[in-house]
């Protein structure tokens, strides 16, 4: 079953940023919900305040609509083309992320801030290469390299490129663009980001109450994935290798070894499987039934998700508690510097737009 999906404004902020910066990943291939970060930051999702209807003063404005039809060419940012199917690309990225298709009331709102984004995406590409901040071919193939292998083939590597509407060429310009992008946000972003322990320790102790947690499980998977719209062949193969994979497990085989050498899930797999502690509601509904079910040590049959077919043992489970400081400082200083991050990002791109010369095509 697909997950909710959510387009409100928080969302599209930060699905948009992931665009912009996130380096390039055709694969999805996840057991995990998308989610906001946590812990949380202070709330932002509570009602708006009423707005006046259009044309009156304090009234957002209107979005211009986007055409039915998308042309070949969106926009030029410095006499260099936005085309169709690198923005098709980018919205593809971002449904995925979301866990469904653009709603039609929101569509757009959510492509105007698509193409806003790649605007973006193209001008600090166009920084770096100013600043001659080079990204050598050998970065660009071990960027390619680390993609391939989060699909279980060459076949399904090829078919997730074909399936994102691009071409091996195109997969290649992104990589590209996305190194570059990086290398000159490096230089002008995250080099100026600090997050003082005093800071961390505040926001903790003001927000006590987003760390209470209830029943939780510590678990490892190995993943064997299938790729999307499989074929009833490719799901059979998968099947298969998960099946052979189980039998080595269950012959004493050392579990974590199994999942560096087999697992597809990229997040997951260099650490033996290991996906620390969940509580209920985080995990795609099979996956997290079978997790809550099992004792500690205990190995699963054969869980099929979305993604493909996983094997799950849980290390340990844990009841409520308030998880202390010393365990969620890390996360809390993770989430603290992305949005630093994420200020310093928006006025360096508005820095970098105001220079620029950008045509609007549609």
């Amino acid at each position: 079953m697909p997950e909710p999906v959510c387009y409100d404004g928080v969302f599209m902020k930060r699905t948009c940023t992931l665009l912009l910066v996130a380096p390039l990943a055709l694969s999805f291939i996840s057991c995990k919900k998308a989610e906001p970060p946590k812990p949380a930051a202070a709330p932002t999702t509570a009602a708006p305040p009423a707005t006046a209807p259009p044309g009156v003063p304090g009234a957002p404005a209107a979005v211009k609509p986007m055409p039915p039809q998308i042309p070949d060419v969106l926009a030029r940012v410095n006499g260099e083309k936005i085309e169709r199917w690198e923005f098709d690309n980018a919205v593809k990225r971002m449904e995925a992320r979301a866990g469904g298709p653009v709603p039609p009331d929101k569509r757009d709102e959510v492509l105007r801030g698509v193409l806003d984004q790649l605007v973006a995406f193209h001008l600090l590409a166009q920084e770096s290469r100013a600043r001659k901040l080079a990204v050598p071919d050998t970065d660009v193939d071990a960027q390619l390299a680390n993609v391939r292998k989060s699909f279980p083939t060459e076949d399904a590597f090829k078919q997730g490129i074909a399936a994102q509407g691009l071409t091996i060429d195109q997969l290649k310009m992104q990589a590209k663009a996305s190194l570059e992008v990086a290398k000159v946000i490096d230089t002008e972003v995250n080099s100026k980001i600090a997050i003082q322990d005093p800071d961390v320790k505040t926001f903790y102790d003001q927000n006590l109450e987003r760390f209470k947690q209830g029943d939780t499980v510590h678990a490892a998977h190995i993943l064997i994935g299938v790729p999307q719209n499989a074929t009833p062949e490719q799901k059979a193969e998968a099947k298969t290798k998960a099946a052979a994979v189980l039998k080595t497990v269950k012959a004493g085989g050392d579990f974590a070894t199994l999942a560096r050498a087999n697992s597809s899930d990229p997040g997951s797999a260099q650490n033996g499987g290991d996906l620390g502690f969940f509580p209920k509601g985080q995990m795609t509904p099979a996956f997290e039934e079978a997790a809550f079910k099992l004792k500690p040590g205990a190995t699963s049959a054969l869980v099929e998700t979305p993604f493909g077919f996983h094997i799950i043992k849980v290390i340990e489970r844990r009841g409520p508690r308030t998880a202390p400081f010393a365990e969620v400082s890390g996360q809390i200083k993770d989430f603290l510097t992305q949005g630093q991050r994420e200020q310093k990002l928006e006025q360096f791109v508005e820095q970098v737009k105001a220079k620029g010369k950008i045509e609007i095509l549609v």
